[in-house]
Parts: C-alpha cells; structure tokens; sequence
C-alpha cells in the first residue's frame, strides 16, 4: 500500500510517494514554494493562493501518474498561513504568510502596534491557555488588523493554506486539525476548541471558523484515475517533524537549522514559561522555538564574506571551512552573543573581547556554537526542570553539519546524543502518520519500530 506525501513548506512544497511496505518514501519532487506578490505595503507578505493550489494539484497529480494505486493523501503544511474562503473553500483573499508584519504597525489609539492592543485585550491566564503564543505574524492578528481596518467581511471562514487546498480539490468545507489551528492564536488548549472568550474580545465574532477534527481524520476524497482516494486531515510541519526524528516522551529534542527549538512532548496538558502546542495521539509538546541558529549564523558569514562578494560576485559554500575552523580553534575570551533576533533569549546580538590574537574564522564561530550551546540548555531547564531526559535527539540540517556544535552540546548536557540523519523528517514523519492514519500501525510508536524493522533509514 503506498500513500502521496505532500510537504508544504516555507522554501518548498515537497511530494513523495510513500510506500507503507518497503517504508521508503519514493519519486521524491520538489518545487519552489512561490514568490511573495509584489505589494506596496512592505508590511505584508502575501502569496497568490491559486497559484499555490495550481502547484500541490499538478504536483499530487504526477505523483498519482508514478503509482496509480496510491490509497490515499496525507499533508502537511507550514504554520500560520492563511487564506479566507468561503463554505465551498473557494478563496475570497490571497495567501497571508506567516512572515506578515502588518500587525507590527502602529495602532490608530497611539496605545503601541496592533499587536500591543491585541495583548491588552488577552489576560494572562487566557494567553496560557492559548499556548503562550501569538506572534505578529498569526492569524488572529491578520484578522484584528482586517477588521479594524475595515477590511473584515462577515461569515468568511478563515483556513490554513494546507486545508485550503484539500478543501478545493475535494470539493468540501475546510476543517483544520489542532496542530494546525494552535497556530490561529485562537485555540484554546484545555478543551482543544477555539478560546470563544479571546475571539469575542478581540472583535471577531463574526468569523465564522473551520471545525476542529481529530488527527488522522478523513475529510475528504480526490478523484485521481477514475478512483476517488481519502485525504487526511493535514497537521503541523512542526509536530510531522517531531514524528520524522522519531522523538519519545523520554527524550530532549533540539532541532537545530535555519532556526531552532527545544522541544518535550509529554502525554498531558503542561502550562508554563514555555510554549504549548498540541501533538498526537492526545498528546502535547512543551517547546521554546525562534532560537538563534542558521539564521544568526548568516549574519557573520555575510560579514566575512561580503568583499568576495563584492569583488568576485559569488562566494564557494564557506560551512564546510567554518566546521573544520571551529573544530581546530582553542577556547578564548572571544565572546559571541547569537540573539540577532528577538526570540526567548533576547533581540540583540553582540561581540564582545576582540582582542589582537582571538578574532578569527574558528574561534568566532566557536564562541558563536557556545552561546548556541547556553541558549539550548537554558531554554531546557525551562521546560524540563529536573533534567530527567534520558537522551537528546538533535536534528535538522545545521545540527546534522556541525560536529563541533553537537560535541558542545553533549559536554553541557553532559547526556548522549541520538544524531537523527533523516533529511527529509517531515516526509518521514507522513510516512508514519499515514500508516496511522490508514489503520496500517496502532499507534505512532508501532509505526515507528515498523521503519525502523523494514527500512534502509538510519537514525542513529
């Protein structure tokens, strides 16, 4: 049996199929994910949806072609993004990525940005039950900003881009799933419903907002062949990602790339200095993302690299250069500080005791892996106070580069390692999912020690 995987990221939108006997995932395409449409507003990043939705059908169809007997289609999507439909899913605006800064705009009343007034509407204990989440670029602050502005019609359904698109090529009402309606701003988790009071507060009222199904839900069929093929409900990249590293409730998970989190799933509800996220099979994640990593890292590299480019025009790939120079460099009094952005441990970066000897390629990016190093263990204590994790899973393309780092992170958290060498998690994590889903595997776990018995995948 084997299952069309769709991946709908920020870069790219990724397909596969996946076969839940050989537990491979094959004919793997990728596109570019579309430009952002040009607009006048510098403030908002908007994307044309049916562009989007052209892309993942013609991309779900090539697919279908390579494996005819395909039995179904899961997805996954990047968080935040949406689209305002109406009943039939048809789109009444364009795609609102989660990159949107409109609501970082001054407020009419003076009292600070949209954002600023939407944290006063919230009171404290409503902002833990919503997770101890709502960045500028969430829905719940795309439609406040609508709305004051006069641009809110009633009765419009707001939809995440991935149940956008199953809701267009199945021909029914969107729904959404709790991994991906945590990312409204608007779900209230104790009931795992939207937080009506929050919606009331904030003036919405009349929106009218997609039902909350249970992950593995079916909710709608494709007609692909003359074969009309069930679709699944489609879930967070996040959590699919969570699933793809094969992370258990007994294990730390640092996912560290373009940027980075530090992640627990725990079998129940958790509040605390931390965000929380809903994940499967009733369970939830305790996690502290936005960390500085790739990211930052880029920042340096550019400096260091900016007169090649001026001078030369391209500049070679200099991570292999920066890992062997880090690796070879001694501790210094060197001192970086990553936080070019604001996250949870700050919003400004700095480099401190430059002296004649210790400015160099290697022990800059060393001091750079050792903030990276503190951040990680101290956003940890945070949701795990009593350091009772049995191991770290560290995935994600920079962690999978950087040995120094990894070697770094192993010594503070004087625990082992389990280095997660899968590239593609997400399309590893809807290879699970699916088999979950379509009554292949029990439970996550079953699933998991299925591709771990059958596969040629190597986490370790």
């Amino acid at each position: 049996m084997s299952l069309i995987g769709i991946d709908i990221g920020t870069s790219f939108i990724k397909g596969a199929i996946l076969d839940l006997k050989t537990c491979r995932y094959e004919h793997v395409l990728r596109l570019p994910f579309p430009d952002p449409l040009p607009l006048k507003d510098s403030f908002r990043c908007e994307f044309d949806a049916q562009e989007i939705l052209s892309a993942v059908g013609s991309m779900i169809r090539q697919l279908a072609s390579a494996d005819p007997a395909c039995d179904g289609i899961v997805m996954c999507t990047q968080m935040a993004s949406m689209v305002l439909t109406n009943d039939a899913g048809e789109a009444l605006s364009n795609c609102i990525g989660w990159r949107d800064q409109r609501a970082s705009m001054p407020h009419p009343s003076k009292k600070g940005s949209y954002h600023d007034v939407i944290r006063s509407h919230i009171t404290t204990e409503q902002r833990a039950d919503l997770g101890n989440e709502l960045p500028v670029g969430a829905p719940a602050c795309f439609l406040f900003w609508m709305k004051e502005n006069g641009q809110l019609k009633s009765n419009v359904l707001p939809v995440t881009l991935a149940d956008f698109i199953l809701a267009n090529i199945c021909k029914t009402r969107p729904t959404v799933d709790a991994t991906n309606a945590l990312s409204y701003g608007l779900l209230n988790l104790d009931t795992l419903e939207w937080h009506q009071d929050v919606i009331r507060q904030l003036g919405l009222g009349d929106v009218r907002w997609p039902v909350i199904v249970n992950d593995g839900q079916m909710v709608g069929r494709m007609s692909l062949g003359g074969r009309d093929i069930p679709c699944y409900a489609p879930v967070g990249d996040y959590q699919c990602a969570l699933v793809g590293a094969m992370v258990s409730t007994s294990e730390l998970s640092l996912n560290i790339s373009t940027g980075s989190q530090v992640s627990r799933i725990t079998n129940h509800l958790e509040k605390g200095d931390y965000q929380s996220r809903p994940f499967f099979e009733k369970k939830f994640v305790n996690t502290l993302s936005h960390l500085p990593a790739g990211r930052a890292l880029n920042i340096l590299v550019d400096l260091l690299t900016q007169i090649g480019r001026q001078t030369h025009g391209t500049v070679q790939d200099s991570w292999n250069y920066i890992a062997e120079a880090a690796l070879m460099a001694d501790d210094s009094d060197l001192g970086v500080t990553t936080t070019f952005f604001p996250g949870p441990c700050g919003s400004r970066g700095n480099i401190l005791n430059i002296g004649e000897r210790n400015l160099t390629v290697g022990t800059l990016f060393r001091a750079a892996f050792m903030n990276m190093t503190e951040n990680y263990y101290e956003c940890a204590l945070r949701i795990w106070p009593d350091c009772s994790w049995e191991n770290l899973v560290v995935s994600g393309g920079l962690g999978r580069k950087l040995l120094q780092l990894r070697q770094m992170i192993k010594h503070r958290f004087q625990s082992e390692i389990r280095l997660c060498q899968v590239e593609e998690d997400t399309l590893l994590g809807l290879m699970i999912l699916a088999m979950v889903f379509s009554g292949h595997a029990g439970s996550l776990e079953a699933a998991m020690q299925k591709v771990l018995k059958f596969s040629n995948i190597d986490i370790e």
